[in-house]
Parts: structure tokens; C-alpha cells; sequence
């Protein structure tokens, strides 16, 4: 029996010993993993101590760095769990081992070897007894000794990880700190745009477009060299390419309207995606006739005829969509006929006579369907093209979203001529002044010069109201040549931008141009997307502009 207790306590300090072999071995993995977020946080430290150095907080990348942060956060917790875990289960090692010692030596206590040896007959077997004591003994000293190092190590990796988690705090403090200096920085410059002349005000609103795009009778032919495939004859080329133009960008897009109808949808489908939220009414009661501007009273269904802002050969379903909005909007607009309407664009264009064909069927079978909210006829606004989004309904898209923009943009599928183009007419038509630019590529030497114009902005003795277009001949005033911009750059900024290498855009899924990047002589330079525009704006030479507030730079 003897035997039988010995042989299996044993073969318990047996697996104890295996036991903590094993949590041995979780506790240098835990440490190497340590060593490993450890190299990480200093790398990340070593990032963070460049971004102080930056001329302008970049707030992108504060935000990436708190990303990183916040990993390593996480991953710190869960070996904090796993320390604790380990500690557990050491606690309860200590305890079986415990036992297990001080019940096999009370054994031995009471067992004595040498008074086995004087009473027993057989002294091998008493010799043999001893050896084993003596062997368990050894062994019973291993897993104190493996036990003790164990729990050393892991309060020495509990002493890391807390160094760790303290330097992880004082790098979120520094990134919180760098994230307020990075909008208030934004918020500073927007204050300082904000603060425009007269002048420029009347810039701004010249290149941004005062006035809804519509498709009209005729749509609008392309124009090549507003394509981002035209070839300026120089390099590096850069331009600023809208995404829709001229729009409030609420409602139906036309061109959108085309693509749904030309892919199956219906007109209530494709009124029901535009206007979300409100009812397709049938039977509602039209007044007899209408106040135009210009040419007085007209009978409602006659004004409807002459409505010219959808191209009769379209898709009769894109037709119908036309009618049901152009109706709905006259109601709403006049108060059910108690108003006068305009009859351009600014409203609704009126031709003054019946467009006749497929347009006049549109009119005759939406009869009396209106967009309603709560038994009203409501404002239906619409436009020709948007790039893509609506602030009404979201992205434009066969996916619903911005994962298939702009691939499986309607407007894109359609042909709108509007979609992606770069400006630099005066007006949406091509025939419209161009102040002696034939296309809107500018070289390196203008890009730079409209960068050192956002660089100097609202700084000290700088006369914001000459950060205008240098082209005169159609701007008037006094810019500041490039020269001089240059110079206030290198006076009042820590340097001008005299060298471009690349450009890029991040698009937010609200549907505009997040932020655009530059990477410089001076380094990398990140700015708003809608204070780019603005200044883009105020400083490219002629009519080039940015139309639309989700727009891309793009680079040749």
C-alpha cells in the first residue's frame, strides 16, 4: 500500500512539473509580446515627437497615431487579463504542491528510515526508500525553485506593463493636446478665411457658381479639354476636377433619373429614391392656371408643357419622374397657384409653348400625381448632375453607397458630361469667357504659388484682400505677384513651396472632399477639403475652379 501511495504522489509532483513547464512558457511568451508593444510604443513616441515638430498639425495623422494607441491599449489589457489568469492558477499550483509536501513529509515524520533500518529485515528495500526521499526532495525543490522564478517574472512583466500603460497615457494626453491644436488650428484658418473682402467674396461667388444646372431641351455637349485625359503639353500639370457643379445638390439628379429609368426602375421607384420619406400622391387637386414672370397668367397644364428642363428623347419613365417633380414643385413653390413663378432656371424654365412629343405624354399621364409631405405638395428640388451624392438621399450609386463610386454612379452610367470635369469657363457653357485659358491645368510653378497662398493667409502683415487671381485682365485689383507670395511665404510661414511631388484627396462618406495632401519641398502639407476650395478659388489664374464640394486633384 506504501508503494501504491508513493508511486502516485509521485506521478502528481510529476504533472505539477509539467504543469509549470507550461505556464513557464505562457509567461515568456506574454514577455516577448510585452518587448514586442514596448518597440512599438517607442517607435509611436518617436512619430509623435516628429508631429510636434510640424509646422502644421496634421490632423490626420494625430488621429491615425491615437488609432495605433488605442490598439496597443487593448492588447495591453488582454495580457493584463492573461497575468491575472496566470496568477490564478499559480495560487492554486502553490496550494496542491503544498499539500502535497507536507503530507509526504509527515508521512516520512512518522516513517523515520533509520528506524525502518534497525526494525526491517531487508535493508535494500529501506536503501531504496531513502534514495526515493532524497530524490522527491530534489524534486519537490525544482517546482519551489520553478514556482518562485515564475511568480518573479511575472511581477516583473506586471512592473512592465504598468511602465507601459503609464507611457501609453501620457502619449494619449499628448495626442488629445494635438488634436485640439489641430482644429483649433482649422477653426483659426477658417475664422481668418472667413474674413474676406469685399473682393474676393465676389471672386468666390463668381467660381463657385450662383445658379442651379439643369439638362434643359438639349443636353450640354462634352468638352475634351475639360477632360482629365487632355494633354496640357507640360508636366507637372495639376488640376482641380469637380464631381457634379453648380447644384444644391437636393432632390432628383436628372442624369440619375436617366440611368435608374434606362436600368428598369419605374418613375414612382425612381421619385421615391430621390424624396425619401415622402408620399406619391394621385388625384391631387391642380389649379386651373398659374402666375409665370413674364408672360402672366397660363393655364397649369399648358405651363407644364412648356417646362424645358428634361430632353423629350429620354427614357419615359425618366420623363414621367420629370413631370411628376416639375409639377410638385410649381405647387409648392406658388403656394397651389397663389404665387407667381420665375421662369428661368433660378425657378423653373418656362418656354412659353408646348415641347409637344414624349414630354407632353409624360405631363397627360402624371396628371394630378404630386410629391406630397403631409397632404402638401413639397418642394421638389432637382438638378442636372451632383457627382454622385445628394444631401436628401445619400450616394447615388447601383450599391446604395460610396463602396461602387464612382464606377456605378447613375450619373456616370447616364453620360453626364458633368460628372468629373475640371473648370476654367466662366459660366456651365463652353461657349462662356475663358479669360485666355483654354484648359484647367496649372504647372507646378501655379499649384505652388496657390499652396504659399494658404500658408500665408490671415498671417500678420499679409493684405488678405490681394490673395486674388493674378490674371487682371479679367479679376482687375492688385494680387500679390507669385514672387511676392513666395517671399511672404518664406518670411511669415518657415518657408514657401517651390516644388510639388504628389497630391492626393481623402473623400468623407458624406459626400465631400475630406482633406487634400501635398507632399512638398517643405514636407507634407494637409488642408481641408473645403478650405482648399476656397483658396483654390481666390488664387487660380482666369476662371479655373473647383465647382462642387466633392472634388479631386489630379496630377499629370
Amino acid at each position: 500500500m506504501k508503494k501504491l501511495i508513493l508511486f502516485v504522489e509521485k506521478l502528481c509532483l510529476f504533472f505539477l512539473i509539467i504543469f509549470s513547464l507550461i505556464f513557464w512558457n505562457v509567461s515568456i511568451a506574454k514577455a516577448d509580446e510585452i518587448s514586442e508593444i514596448q518597440k512599438q510604443i517607442d517607435d509611436l513616441e518617436h512619430q509623435l515627437e516628429l508631429s510636434k515638430k510640424a509646422t502644421t498639425p496634421l490632423e490626420s495623422e494625430v488621429k491615425n497615431l491615437e488609432a495605433q494607441l488605442v490598439s496597443i491599449g487593448i492588447r495591453l489589457a488582454q495580457i493584463q487579463k492573461d497575468v491575472e489568469k496566470s496568477e490564478d492558477d499559480l495560487v492554486f499550483q502553490k496550494q496542491i504542491l503544498a499539500r502535497t509536501v507536507r503530507n509526504f513529509y509527515i508521512r516520512s515524520f512518522e516513517d523515520i528510515p533509520f528506524l525502518t533500518l534497525f526494525s526491517s529485515g531487508d535493508a535494500s528495500e529501506t536503501l531504496k526508500l531513502i534514495a526515493f526521499q532524497a530524490n522527491s526532495s530534489r524534486e519537490d525543490r525544482n517546482i519551489i525553485r520553478s514556482i518562485s522564478e515564475k511568480i518573479a517574472k511575472l511581477s516583473d512583466d506586471k512592473k512592465r506593463l504598468a511602465a507601459a500603460a503609464a507611457q501609453l497615457g501620457r502619449q494619449s494626453q499628448f495626442l488629445k493636446g494635438e488634436i485640439a491644436s489641430a482644429r483649433a488650428f482649422q477653426s483659426e484658418l477658417e475664422g481668418k478665411i472667413a474674413k474676406l473682402t469685399a473682393r474676393q467674396e465676389e471672386i468666390l461667388a463668381a467660381k463657385s457658381g450662383t445658379f442651379t444646372t439643369s439638362v434643359g431641351d438639349v443636353p450640354l455637349a462634352d468638352d475634351p479639354n475639360a477632360s482629365p485625359s487632355f494633354n496640357p503639353g507640360f508636366s507637372p500639370a495639376y488640376a482641380g476636377f469637380s464631381f457634379g457643379a453648380y447644384t444644391h445638390r437636393n432632390g432628383m439628379s436628372q442624369y440619375g433619373a436617366k440611368a435608374r429609368a434606362d436600368g428598369g426602375h419605374n418613375f414612382k421607384d425612381i421619385l421615391s429614391k430621390y424624396y425619401p420619406g415622402k408620399q406619391i400622391t394621385e388625384g391631387y387637386s391642380e389649379p386651373g392656371s398659374i402666375s409665370v414672370d413674364g408672360w402672366g397668367s397660363v393655364d397649369f397644364q399648358q405651363y407644364l408643357y412648356g417646362i424645358a428642363e428634361m430632353p423629350s428623347s429620354w427614357n419615359k419613365e425618366a420623363l414621367r419622374a420629370q413631370a411628376v417633380a416639375a409639377r410638385s414643385y410649381a405647387l409648392a413653390y406658388t403656394n397651389n397657384g397663389a404665387n407667381s413663378i420665375c421662369a428661368t432656371q433660378s425657378c423653373q424654365v418656362y418656354i412659353g409653348h408646348s415641347k409637344g412629343g414624349d414630354w407632353e405624354v409624360a405631363v397627360n399621364e402624371t396628371k394630378g400625381i404630386v410629391v406630397t409631405d403631409g397632404g402638401f405638395a413639397v418642394s421638389t428640388q432637382y438638378s442636372s448632375t451632383t457627382g454622385g451624392y445628394l444631401k436628401t438621399s445619400g450616394w447615388d450609386t447601383k450599391c446604395g453607397s460610396r463602396d461602387c463610386w464612382t464606377g456605378d454612379a447613375y450619373e456616370k452610367i447616364a453620360g453626364s458630361p458633368w460628372f468629373y470635369k475640371g473648370w476654367y469657363t466662366q459660366s456651365y457653357s463652353n461657349s462662356s469667357d475663358r479669360c485666355g485659358r483654354s484648359h484647367p491645368w496649372l504647372t507646378g510653378e501655379e499649384m505652388a504659388d496657390i499652396l504659399n497662398a494658404w500658408l500665408v493667409q490671415g498671417k500678420e502683415g499679409v493684405d488678405g484682400g490681394r490673395i486674388t487671381p493674378v490674371t487682371t485682365s479679367c479679376w482687375g485689383g492688385n494680387p500679390y505677384s507669385v514672387g511676392e507670395l513666395s517671399s511672404l511665404a518664406n518670411e511669415k510661414a518657415g518657408g514657401a513651396v517651390t516644388a510639388i511631388s504628389a497630391a492626393s484627396v481623402a473623400y468623407s462618406n458624406d459626400g465631400v472632399t475630406a482633406n487634400v495632401s501635398f507632399e512638398t519641398n517643405r514636407g507634407g502639407i494637409s488642408i481641408a477639403g473645403s478650405d482648399f476650395k476656397t483658396i483654390f478659388n481666390l488664387r487660380a489664374p482666369g476662371y479655373i475652379s473647383i465647382r462642387s464640394p466633392l472634388f479631386n486633384i489630379e496630377q499629370k
